[in-house]
């Protein structure tokens, strides 16, 4: 049966049902009802993204221990330096879109969203020229002697195709910012199975495809890349979202593209900070072993599904919390902080739980190595222990960048890395009394502390005050 052959009252329900999940007006009626129309399709493309993260790994796994290392190192800290730079720019895309949209400026929206496309191609470009030409130079500085030739060539392949992956995550900073989650998920969802099955037909020579290993992995993960890349850029430039791209969009305007650099550096530079601590923290598990590195890199890869669940809820808050800011009604943002919170501690103290008394059953899935099991069970018991303070913490940071305070957030996070985390981690897992161990305990002090401090500046309120006056 097609579209057109369906009964009238189905189609105009399910044409009620897409307008109200991708063109809903979220400074008005309920809050909740608009963090689940933002956040829930969210986390089901986070919770698809999740699978494939589990599927990669578990390929991985089963290629060989340096396999894991090297993909997952390079992972880790290469691909986060330009990941986290597209991710700032997507936090300030958002921003600057929810602003416009709150104040019915459609056409500066996607003016800011051609412009935003500008900075995401140099980025690529940055990309491809240093680590997808030189891959051997930098993965040597991050994996040990027996990995390199596995890193390299998954490195080489992951950066001449990354852009397809930048491009789309500054569409989906776009998307969510006009207040449309559902296409971005709709794409993601489509993303996942096209992967998996690459991945797992080039790494293993299957239906009659060569057997690449990790460079099939590599390419897998292009092709998936390439294939959302696609579907992004229709659903922008068709007309079919909020967002309507134009080729006026793209030519270059030096206000505006000074006005995104200056929103953006800041959320990408908090980000950094945090990729640094895990690059040098892959750097110190590499020093006390293989197995270490590995633990880490499984530890993370699970660590990543609370991160896929909690992340999205707090960017739906974002855009209430810009939208209504654009729109002049602080109180209403102020609920919107509220409620997401309320969300977070709801589904991950119950996680954390889960997390602790299960984490010996969640590493089993990816290796059986029990020197590797151990250390990554210890590493999510710490986990555990973080997770009952992420939730809010990304409200609270969120907020603050949603309500155009980028500053704060940053300098809570690279002071803390830098002062704390950092060098509490390389003192700690230097001493033969922790090891590893003190790398744990360092990320827990510092996940701790950084929600404090965020979580004590939201309080004071200046966001909200500031953000309406400027308007």
């Amino acid at each position: 049966m097609t579209e057109s052959t369906l009964p009238t009252n189905v189609r105009s329900g399910f044409a009620r049902v897409l307008h109200e999940l991708t063109q809903r007006d979220h400074t008005q009626g309920r809050l909740l009802v608009s963090i689940l129309v933002l956040a829930a399709p969210a986390v089901v493309s986070s919770s698809g993204m999740a699978l494939f993260q589990l599927f990669d790994l578990r390929f991985l796994g089963q290629i060989s221990g340096e396999a894991v290392a090297a993909a997952g190192a390079t992972n880790q800290t290469l691909r986060q330096v330009f990941q986290v730079s597209a991710f700032g720019l997507s936090i300030g895309i958002q921003m600057m879109i929810a602003f416009a949209v709150g104040r019915s400026r459609l056409e500066e929206a996607e003016h800011v969203a051609g412009q935003s496309f500008l900075i995401t191609g140099l980025l690529a470009l940055l990309a491809i020229v240093t680590v997808g030409l030189f891959p051997k130079f930098f993965v040597s500085l991050i994996v040990n002697d027996a990995a390199v030739p596995m890193a390299e060539t998954y490195a080489r392949i992951t950066f001449l195709f990354f852009a397809f992956n930048m491009f789309a995550q500054a569409s989906n900073g776009i998307l969510v910012g006009s207040g449309d989650a559902t296409t971005p998920m709709l794409i993601g969802l489509a993303q996942v199975p096209v992967i998996i099955f690459f991945e797992w037909a080039l790494a293993f020579g299957k239906f009659g495809m060569p057997e690449l290993g990790v460079a099939g992995i590599a390419y897998g993960t292009a092709i998936g890349g390439g294939f959302s890349f696609v579907l992004a850029m229709w659903a922008l430039f068709s007309g079919r979202s909020r967002v309507h791209l134009r080729a006026r969009h793209l030519l270059p305007d030096g206000p505006t593209l000074a006005r995104i650099v200056g929103t953006s550096w800041q959320p990408a530079l908090q980000m950094v900070a945090r990729s640094a601590m895990i690059m040098v923290f892959m750097l110190l598990a590499g020093r006390l072993g293989s197995h270490v590195q590995a633990a880490y890199t499984i530890g993370l890869r699970i660590e990543m599904i609370a991160v896929m669940i909690a992340f999205p809820i707090a960017n739906g808050c974002a855009t209430l919390v810009g939208q209504n800011l654009g729109a002049g009604d602080p109180d209403r943002a102020w609920r919107a902080v509220w409620a997401a919170a309320a969300v977070e501690v709801a589904i991950l103290w119950p996680g954390a739980v889960l997390l602790y008394f299960f984490r010996d059953a969640a590493v089993a899935i990816f290796t059986s190595d029990a020197q590797v099991a151990a250390e990554a069970s210890e590493y999510l018991r710490y986990v555990s222990f973080i997770l009952t303070f992420w939730g809010v913490y990304f409200v609270a940071f969120r907020t603050l960048q949603a309500a155009g305070d980028m500053i704060t957030p940053m300098m809570i996070s690279l002071v803390l890395a830098i002062c704390l985390g950092t060098p509490l981690a390389i003192y700690l897992s230097g001493r033969p009394e922790y090891g590893s161990s003190g790398m744990w305990i360092a990320n827990a002090t510092y996940s701790v502390a950084n929600a404090l401090l965020m979580l004590g500046w939201l309080f004071r309120g200046r966001w909200a005050r500031r953000a309406v006056a400027d308007r």
